[in-house]
């Protein structure tokens, strides 16, 4: 019996001896010999060369234009000499129509500026950046008559609505 066991141990333990893998060893072995990596160079650095600009005499593309008066007769231009009022600090779309007040037949906007001031329009009135002029304040808009300078430099008019906000 003794002889039976350790006969089956042998005969097991020779079944454990070859591990099958040797043409997974013999491939790994083989399969990098044709490869070689390559690396292409780095590019070639450029020394800094400095560049001076030279176009101090033309305007700058950075900075709004300065409105420029024509000195050319007749033609529409805004009054540059009147006095400025307050709301001509803000431009129109910062402007809000929030009411309207009716006292001896005449009729006042009341306007919101951005700094949460109350002011009262009417036709007459100056506002807005754009040399605005209010022409008509009815019970739901104020309309205005703005002149704004083109790329030329000649002078346009424009109408401008100013409705009431409701909340």
């Amino acid at each position: 019996m003794k002889w039976l066991v350790s006969m089956i141990l042998l005969l097991s333990l020779a079944g454990c001896g070859g591990n099958g893998y040797e043409d997974l060893e013999q491939f790994v072995k083989n399969s990098g010999n044709n490869l070689h990596g390559k690396v292409e160079p780095l590019p070639e650095v450029k020394p800094y060369q400095a560049f001076t600009y030279a176009a101090f005499d033309l305007p700058d593309p950075f900075k709004p234009r300065k409105l420029k008066l024509s000195q050319g007769g007749g033609g529409l231009q805004p009054d540059m000499n009147r006095p400025k009022e307050p709301l001509e600090a803000y431009s129109l779309e910062s402007l809000k129509m929030v009411g309207v007040i009716k006292q001896k037949g005449q009729v006042f906007a009341i306007i919101k500026a951005p700094d949460n001031g109350i002011y009262q329009v009417r036709s007459g009135n100056h506002m807005g950046q754009n040399f605005g002029l209010v022409t008509a304040v009815d019970d739901t808009t104020v309309k205005i008559k703005e002149i704004v300078q083109d790329s030329a430099g000649d002078w346009a008019e424009r109408e401008s609505n100013l409705t009431l906000q409701e909340q």
